[in-house]
């Protein structure tokens, strides 16, 4: 038995910053379009800053994933999240001396959906490092429960924030990402060992064919991808929803809390599930598309925090089987290629879904639009019943026994 998960300092600084800067984020995902809302009255806009950030992420995955596979993961964590730091402070600044132009936010917002690009299969790629295999599951459930808890805190006091100053929710974030990024200059993620080099297009090529001989993780990635659409589109309307009753910035602040609140029980349930994960993304799905319909019941302003912290807490079990079983496949040097390929995969439709989701709930209504992401992703659910999920890989019980799993 190695060292507990707990004493494995490379893995818990990685894990802290990546808790500090998660908080960071959830503050302004809600902070951003209140913002822009209180701004220009307009539903739509934020989508378009959201779409923004989400297409520069996705049309920089791939070279990032090829880059972060050669070059050395912790300087590229250091710096990409640096930027990110850069990048909120300006946008405070530019909050604080009134240039609150539509292009400063898409600018800004690019400049850190290319940094995701580069932090997140990095990150992939340290903990594969830094964590042993037969730790692996634990691990990602303490990742998804750090960004659950994040969800629990981040809306609510994103709200506050913003009564204490427009700026002041951004001025956080950019210390939040100073933050990880010291955090990931003192891991000590090994180095990687020399290997011929190919050209870009060949360690893409590997990557991309690697995932579709695997039949049952290249179908999930495609039901994930169905489902970041509907999911995402689905969080405007909700937005909508709130103030369509009468609610204020900080009742949708706690409304959105639900999804923390969820993920941190989901996060603590995860470890523990043995389904494998084609019948868990039905089951899932299945959750997702009846919470997403209840949301429109006319049960008042803070009644869609209930349906929100159910599939919050169905998400991590999905999203924990799935990263476990992909980081016992995936080739070592082939990680941050591979996270690359199917992360784009999963959202390359992302860049539209909150310009949807905005765009109808302006056109119809919040508790409208919510019915119909709700169908659509029953449907979905369907589908995905009578589709080959299954992996090479299952979740198998002494994968478990092989340490104490009773602290999740």
């Amino acid at each position: 038995m190695g060292v507990p998960l707990r004493k494995n300092v490379q893995f818990q600084l990685l894990w802290a910053g990546g808790a500090v800067s998660q908080l960071g984020t959830t503050i302004t995902t809600l902070a951003m379009p209140l913002l822009v809302v209180a701004l220009t009255g307009s539903y739509l806009l934020p989508g378009v800053i959201a779409g923004a950030r989400a297409a520069a992420l996705l049309l920089t995955l791939m070279p990032a994933g090829v880059w972060v596979d050669r070059w050395d993961r912790r300087r590229t964590l250091v710096w990409s999240q640096s930027v990110q730091a850069l990048a909120a402070a300006l946008l405070a600044v530019a909050i604080l001396t009134g240039h609150t132009y539509l292009y400063v936010f898409i600018a800004l917002a690019v400049v850190d959906g290319v940094c995701t690009a580069f932090a997140s299969p990095a990150r992939a790629s340290a903990i594969q490092a830094v964590v042993p295999a037969e730790q692996l599951t634990t691990a990602f459930a303490q990742e998804e429960a750090r960004g659950h808890a994040a969800r629990v805190a981040g809306p609510p006091l994103g709200a506050l924030l913003m009564v204490a100053g427009r700026s002041v929710p951004f001025v956080v974030d950019a210390l939040s990402y100073a933050v990880a990024a010291a955090c990931a200059w003192f891991a000590k993620i090994p180095e990687r060992a020399e290997k011929p080099r190919q050209r870009m297009r060949h360690d893409l090529k590997d990557a991309g064919r690697w995932l579709w001989r695997q039949t049952g993780l290249r179908n999930l990635t495609i039901v994930f991808l169905v489902l970041n659409l509907l999911g995402g589109a689905s969080m405007l309307p909700v937005f909508a929803l709130v103030a369509e009753r009468g609610g204020s910035s900080l009742d949708t602040g706690v409304v959105f809390a639900g999804i923390g609140v969820g993920g941190v029980l989901g996060s603590l349930l995860a470890p523990k599930v043995t389904l494998a994960p084609g019948p868990l993304m039905v089951a899932v799905l299945a959750v997702f598309g009846v919470c997403t319909l209840a949301m429109a019941l006319p049960f008042g302003v803070f009644w869609p925090f209930v349906p929100l912290a159910v599939t919050a807490v169905v998400t991590p079990l999905i999203n924990v089987s799935v990263s476990a079983v992909q980081s016992l496949l995936v080739p070592p040097d082939m990680m941050g290629r591979l996270d690359a390929v199917s992360t784009l995969a999963a959202r390359v439709l992302t860049p539209v879904s909150p310009a949807l989701g905005g765009f109808l709930a302006g056109t119809v209504g919040g508790g409208v639009a919510l019915l119909a992401f709700g169908a659509l992703i029953l449907v979905t659910a369907l589908v995905a019943a009578f589709t080959d999920l299954s992996t090479s890989v299952q979740r198998k019980p002494s994968l478990g026994d092989r340490e104490d799993r009773g602290v999740h």
